[in-house]
């Protein structure tokens, strides 16, 4: 560098990679998230591709970025990127707006030309000034002539070298943010263990990208970021929110002592959940891909009636597809798992973009009284906790439980400690055991209790069938009785209900001293408390609370609610969470702000509310 540079000391940096689909970009920005991740930075990260299979190259449709926030207190991916890595014009093009004052915009300037800007719809050959860029650090790089003279004797086609190019960038970018590249060739070397020619292109590539860095003849700040301080002792990684689901399940299923089973069908954007556990044999995982959403729960219903922790995985669509199933499970008392990672809706809707459409569907969408639980992780770390206190709440409750994610979190990472198997809490599944063998019918419940036993097929002494007819809360039998149906309902209610004695109570962040209280679910989590956090830094007096268990509701939720003068519910939706707390709560008046734009909530526009 030359004796210009500028170094800028802070605690966060969001950094964007962008270009067509097949440029990389998200492999290129999960190298990133786990180095960070493993060098001791906090890390929140915002996938963000198009659903098209493959748009034109160079179009507008086709931009795919990867936005990544690294430092400390990292909740969000960051509002605004403070370097821009963008591959050709359509990507300068679709991430302008978002960019702030000062940033550093990398370019590959071989892809600048002419037909790259028509392609791009640009009106002219300047695209910083027809874009009013003009106060933004922009870095030039023929990062496509470099890659191919650095390949030139690779054995590798002109194509496959410059699908390297990619390489070329996340080093160039460990540069700026002081990342060791060292840490990232294991990781290269994994990803293309089968491919040596490949495996030896990247890594050179990357190192040339680093060193261009180090030689850059040009004014450009660099940055050093602060990490969180000292940490908890373990083993740190970066993991999405969809691996953390499939992990906690497997977790959960350990702690149970129970096979895991899952019968998925594919549906974007939870299809990565199948793929985890179908590649985890060496655990002992059963993975049934199925024809279609409706087979798909219904194998998981057999499988849980077999013994087994049963789970089903799915988006909006498929969850209105399963809800008959759901039903039959709910009828059965059977312990269910079903991860719903929402999208925007309805329909095919946007199927690579984040809502929280599926709130009420989860909650209500089935035919007559049938309840179930409904829980709500608060990030891709969270979805790990989550999913282990969903096999624990079903397993010990008989009970299926709906886990809402969308694909915000699902696809978005944050840095993990692996937990110890026993730091985690036990599962006691209520097997039938020789005590009640004598009488025993399948809708014997537990002392005290409105949860029923279970019995395995083939166990002596305990032979037996369930179904979706009513049966009768004493005999077992099929019943059509008037009394007992409203008794079996009431039951089935309550079991769930009781579940709130069990969870934890909500917890008041920010200044709880406060009149207004900020009230979320699920993925706004990180953007809501940093918005609260900031406004409480400029004086203002706001309070926060944000609910993962969604059904049944903590039990201080009504009287935590009419403490505040003012509560203001923020969801991505169209007010399905303030409907929902209306229901619940008798004489509560609740402002609600909503997003429904298929991306997640900005914290400015969270300031801005309260200005």
């Amino acid at each position: 560098m030359s004796g210009n540079e500028k170094i800028k000391a802070v605690e966060q940096v969001a950094i964007r990679f962008s270009g067509d689909s097949g440029d990389g970009m998200q492999l290129v920005g999960g190298i990133l998230s786990t180095l960070s991740a493993v060098t001791g930075y906090e890390i929140s990260t915002f996938p963000d591709y198009p659903a098209e299979m493959r748009a034109p190259q160079g179009s507008l449709g086709g931009v795919s970025g990867y936005q990544l926030c690294i430092g400390k207190q990292s909740r969000t991916p960051g509002d605004r990127p403070d370097v821009l890595v963008a591959m050709n014009p359509a990507a300068l093009k679709v991430n302008a707006k978002l960019l702030r004052e000062g940033a550093v915009v990398i370019i590959d300037e071989d892809c600048f030309t002419e037909g790259d800007f028509k392609k791009a719809k640009f009106e002219t050959n300047n695209p910083f000034e027809e874009l009013h860029l003009g106060r933004v650090q922009v870095v030039p790089v023929r990062i496509s002539t470099m890659v191919k003279d650095s390949l030139k004797d690779s054995g590798l086609d002109l194509k496959a070298q410059l699908r390297c190019k990619n390489m070329f960038a996340l080093g160039l970018s460990c540069w700026l943010f002081n990342l060791p590249i060292v840490e990232a060739i294991p990781m290269l070397q994994k990803k293309f263990s089968k491919k040596p020619l490949i495996e030896q292109a990247v890594i050179k590539v990357l190192g040339d990208g680093f060193n261009y860095g180090e030689n850059i003849h040009a004014s450009v700040s660099t940055y050093k970021v602060e990490t969180s301080g000292k940490k908890k002792a373990g083993t740190y990684t970066d993991i999405n929110g969809n691996s953390a689901i499939a992990y906690g399940l497997i977790a959960g299923a350990e702690k149970a002592g129970l096979q895991l089973f899952l019968g998925s069908y594919p549906i974007t954007p939870a299809t990565e959940i199948l793929h985890e556990l179908a590649a985890r044999k060496d655990v002992g995982v059963k993975v049934m891909q199925c024809e279609d959403e409706i087979a798909s729960i219904c194998s998981a219903i057999g499988a849980s009636f077999a013994g087994c922790l049963a789970c089903t995985s799915t988006s909006g669509p498929g969850l209105a597809l399963k809800s008959e199933a759901l039903g039959l499970a709910v009828m059965a008392e059977l312990p269910i798992v079903l991860i719903d990672v929402q999208r925007g809706g309805p329909s095919t809707g946007l199927p690579t973009k984040p809502e929280q459409g599926d709130l009420l569907q989860a909650v209500y969408g089935r035919n007559g009284e049938c309840p179930v639980v409904v829980l709500a992780p608060k990030s891709p770390t969270d979805c790990f906790d989550m999913a282990c206190k969903a096999a624990k709440i079903a397993v010990e409750n008989m009970t299926p439980v709906i886990v809402l994610i969308d694909a915000f979190v699902a696809h978005g990472s944050s840095a993990w400690r692996i937990p110890e198997m026993n730091e985690l809490e036990d599962i006691h599944p209520p097997f039938v055991n020789e005590e009640v063998k004598e009488g025993w019918k399948p809708y014997l419940r537990q002392l005290n209790s409105c949860v029923r036993y279970w019995a395995k097929p083939g166990e002596e002494g305990f032979t037996h069938r369930l179904g979706s007819l009513e049966k009768h809360g004493k005999t077992s039998a099929i019943s059509t009785e008037p009394t007992n149906h409203q008794n079996m309902v009431k039951i089935r209610a309550k079991k769930v209900q009781d579940i709130a004695d069990t969870i934890p109570e909500v917890e008041v962040l920010g200044d709880r001293d406060a009149d207004t209280l900020v009230v979320g679910w699920g993925s706004t989590y990180g953007h809501l408390l940093s918005a609260v956090e900031q406004l409480n830094r400029s004086g203002k007096q706001i309070a926060y609370a944000h609910f993962n268990y969604i059904r049944p509701l903590p039990k201080n939720t009504e009287a935590l609610l009419k403490k505040y003068k003012r509560v203001v519910v923020f969801e991505l939706n169209n007010g399905q969470f303030v409907t929902y707390l209306r229901s619940q709560i008798e004489g509560i008046h609740l402002e609600q702000y909503n997003k429904i734009q298929g991306i997640p909530f900005t914290i400015q526009e969270i300031i801005d509310y309260f200005a």
